[in-house]
């Protein structure tokens, strides 16, 4: 039985639940000669909506390529009206990362990139500050882009940006503390597919200086919320969010150095999910099949 990467891959699904679903799809992985070797579903009862992801291999070289069976699977998914995606295992992500003054969570994910813990391949890191405000950090041979940007010229940015991701055949956008509101167009071109860490653990404390916000109203607990971005501003679906207790003793300074640590643990864990193919849109929610 083959176990590489390159024999692998993930098919998400979601659909009105119905009979028959999980018989008829892991029937037909079946027949296609694979074996399935991971599989998590979810019956949204509120909703009526029915989300699994499966991961499976070809046993053998007799199968047909993951290309055929993808292709064939569309039969399957004509018959329950599924809204699907499979991938081959062996397929990196693309992923830009955009980022302002503070690092710590571009440093975090290029340290998990770097030693294998996430797997992708890192397109450009684009900042509105100059590359100098980085240079304790090892890009790696990463490509660098300073896009400055201000009120009358962030129209001009952010298209340099979407240029960016359609040049680099970009999958993924990470906001790594990337302190700049996206526009409503924006936001719009990248939906589903750019990520946010709020520095907060939303919906509580939206906006500017959250940490100084939650100190003020002397808060016992901190966290940190990673979520889809949309064109309501820290309104996207939530991926992943954590916390850390609190006392009276913590300044706001405090606040904000544990806040880092939640930050990048919390981002971190979102996008491997996410390029994991383990995040299913549920509406304003989204179904997570943690590993």
């Amino acid at each position: 039985m083959s176990l590489s990467l390159a024999d692998q891959a993930v098919l998400t699904l979601s659909s009105v639940n119905r009979p028959g679903i999980v018989a008829r799809v892991s029937g037909y992985l079946f027949e296609q000669g694979c074996n399935i070797l991971e599989a998590q579903q979810y019956d949204d009862t509120a909703s009526g909506q029915f989300f699994a992801r499966i991961r499976f291999n070809r046993v053998d070289d007799t199968a047909p390529p993951i290309d055929a069976i993808r292709e064939g699977f569309e039969t399957v998914a004509r018959r329950f009206d599924l809204v699907w995606r499979m991938r081959p295992c062996d397929e990196e992500r693309r992923v830009l990362l955009l980022v302002s003054k503070f690092d710590h969570c571009l440093a975090d994910l290029l340290y998990r990139w770097r030693i294998g813990e996430i797997r992708m391949a890192i397109t450009g890191i684009v900042s509105n500050h100059p590359i100098e405000t980085y240079r304790h950090l090892d890009f790696d041979g990463i490509p660098f882009h300073h896009l400055a940007v201000t009120r009358e010229t962030k129209r001009q940015q952010e298209t340099e940006i979407l240029g960016l991701v359609e040049e680099t055949r970009t999958d993924t956008v990470v906001l790594a503390r990337y302190m700049q509101v996206l526009s409503d167009e924006m936001s719009a071109a990248l939906a589903g597919r750019c990520i946010n860490i709020h520095h907060s653990f939303l919906p509580g404390f939206k906006g500017a200086k959250p940490y100084h916000q939650a100190h003020a109203r002397g808060v016992k607990l901190i966290g940190a919320t990673a979520h889809y971005v949309t064109a309501d501003l820290d309104e996207g679906p939530i991926i992943e969010q954590d916390v850390e207790r609190i006392s009276h003793q913590d300044s706001a300074d405090d606040l904000i150095r544990k806040g880092r640590d939640i930050e990048r643990r919390v981002l971190a864990r979102a996008l491997a999910w996410h390029l994991d193919d383990r995040v299913l849109m549920n509406g304003h929610r989204t179904v997570v099949f943690r590993d």
